[in-house]
């Protein structure tokens, strides 16, 4: 575990700011220096003066919005975990863009998750790039249409691809790993789950519990049990038996 961790939480609710202390109190030794804001000015000034490495911040409080607190940054020498209370379109924004997210009510397993995934990457100092924040301040700004790109983080920090540039995506463990329509390939932290609710409105399909496929890279279906579909890249992949009958469905539109 990394020590003498500092952490700043960012919420114009008081009893929300004293669970988040609490819950890093209890659970969370290494967060040895814990800072309240209730503005975004407090907040710039606890930044300059205390310099956190854990960000709690509350995307939408009383007269500001959370962005407007990162837009008065030059640097993002720290990890962000959001709070938001907003509908689901919003969730899936953080999703699109790797960002670590805790709902209203905030849940203690979900609390414990994101804050021990927080505290691996400022061990490895990984540092949210910029790009990340402002594709998701877009997206939430914007509800119509789907975002055509999504941030990957990798062992060496974050990639942002499009999606379409996506041919198929394979579950190795708790990595998934990501084949390019350029035949390379991207490892990314995050589960086949993670992904699986925001590829299947880009036209990708989970034919076996270990691939999910872009439709738009099929070179060929062959008729088997499950059957096997033929990737524009050469790879075959199986179809599980009991996706067959979901997928032929998708597939023939």
């Amino acid at each position: 575990m990394a020590e003498n961790i500092t952490a700043l939480i960012v919420d114009d609710e008081f009893q929300s700011r004293k669970l988040i202390t609490k819950m890093l109190s209890q659970f969370f030794s290494e967060i040895k220096d814990i800072t309240e804001a209730s503005t975004v000015d407090e907040a710039k000034k606890a930044i300059d003066a205390a310099l956190p490495q854990l960000i709690f911040l509350d995307i939408q409080k009383h007269g500001e919005n959370g962005f407007d607190l990162l837009e008065k940054l030059t640097d993002f020498n720290f990890e962000i975990i959001f709070i938001t209370a907003h509908n689901q379109y919003a969730v899936k924004a953080f999703r699109y863009n790797a960002l670590d997210y805790l709902m209203k009510p905030v849940d203690t397993d979900e609390f414990k998750t994101a804050v021990l995934k927080a505290i691996k990457r400022i061990k490895q100092i990984r540092i949210h790039p910029p790009e990340q924040i402002g594709l998701l301040k877009q997206q939430l700004k914007n509800s119509q249409g789907l975002p055509d790109r999504i941030i990957i983080p990798t062992a060496e920090g974050y990639l942002i691809i499009p999606v379409q540039d996506i041919s198929y995506c394979h579950a190795n463990s708790n990595y998934t790993v990501f084949y390019l329509k350029d035949k390379t390939k991207v490892t990314s932290s995050y589960t086949m789950g993670h992904y699986e609710d925001i590829l299947s409105e880009h036209n990708f399909f989970r034919i076996h519990r270990s691939y999910m496929i872009n439709l738009g890279y099929i070179k060929m279906y062959k008729k088997g049990e499950g059957g096997i579909v033929v990737m524009n890249d050469g790879q075959e992949i199986e179809v599980s038996r009991g996706n067959k009958e979901a997928f032929m469905k998708f597939f023939k539109g």
